[in-house]
């Protein structure tokens, strides 16, 4: 079954064109790894996908149905973007990780956020914690977890693991390798970390706004 299908994507900026006539489709629980020169459009393909930036022509099919007709914010509560550079908001990592509950004027489930902070070996404490005062490997754990603490069909990566020390590194991979077998979370993720690519199931050449390999 595919979740997504793009059908001759073309995204233009004046008359500079950054994805060019794409078409993909992407299966229910595929890991997909999106690699290529940097200005290549990766991250412009996966804010398209994302419905974060509209196509110029094209059309993107999700679960069957035009990403169009899907009201937003909905769309994004299935499609989630996390992003190189984290933005933790509010004054704690509390309030980040209580948002997506009351975004969906849900009971804050305190005992899921404490489980979920145990996935990325941090502890009840750091509920508490400014968010002036994580490192830079805490702040993107927190982003990722408030991204899946509801489990999203997608999730797109956009080189969140630059920067991260080893250790950091394979505490997100864990996390979202098991979000991927468990839960069967579509994955996405734009790197250019050769280990990562070296480890990679499936991997999508991006050069020119164009596929190179599928």
């Amino acid at each position: 079954m595919n979740i997504i299908e793009i059908n001759n994507l073309v995204y233009r900026v004046d008359s500079n064109t950054i994805i060019d006539n794409v078409s993909l489709k992407i299966s229910k629980g595929e890991y997909l790894t999106f690699i290529g020169p940097s200005g290549s459009g990766k991250s412009t393909l996966m804010k398209l996908i994302s419905d974060m930036i509209s196509p110029t022509s094209g059309e993107i099919i999700f679960e069957g149905k035009n990403m169009d007709d899907y009201d937003p914010t909905e769309y994004r509560k299935k499609v989630s973007y996390a992003f190189q550079q984290p933005n933790l908001f509010g004054k704690t990592v509390r309030d980040n990780l209580e948002f997506p509950f009351e975004l969906r004027n849900e009971k804050v489930d305190t005992e899921k956020i404490i489980d979920y902070l145990k996935l990325v070996n941090l502890d009840e404490s750091y509920l508490e914690k400014n968010v002036t005062e994580v490192s830079g490997g805490e702040r993107q754990r927190v982003a990722l977890l408030r991204n899946l603490l509801f489990t999203p069909e997608v999730i797109i990566l956009d080189e969140v693991t630059a920067g991260l020390d080893t250790d950091n590194k394979q505490i997100v991979h864990n996390l979202i390798n098991q979000f991927n077998k468990d839960y069967k979370v579509t994955v996405l993720q734009i790197t250019h970390d050769e280990s990562e690519i070296d480890e990679a199931k499936k991997i999508i050449n991006i050069v020119g706004g164009k596929i190179e390999n599928e």
